[in-house]
């Protein structure tokens, strides 16, 4: 199990990482397409917070808070798929 939980961290961490160097090369004359926007609020709810609350947030720190969301997320399904492995 911590095996698969430290994949969902991984997952997170990579996606935090994509979404970064998406935003660093997408050229700042054209504007962003609103879809890309939601995707990325979805997949980084750190960032969806730091939009919210109106405050700022590194790119490391966004690195490490979504790997950390998507370990708890992890810890979450694998936890139910073991009940319901069991319960079987």
């Amino acid at each position: 199990m911590k095996y698969r939980i430290a994949m969902w961290a991984s997952a997170g961490f990579l996606v935090a990482g994509c979404w970064g160097l998406y935003f660093a090369l997408v050229s700042k004359d054209n504007p962003i397409e609103p879809i890309v926007y939601t995707l990325a609020f979805l997949t980084q709810p750190i960032v969806l917070a730091s939009f919210h609350f109106h405050f700022g947030i590194k790119l490391y720190w966004v690195l490490l808070a979504n790997a950390a969301t998507y370990a708890l997320v992890g810890l979450i399904v694998e936890s139910l798929r073991q009940q319901l492995h069991h319960a079987k």
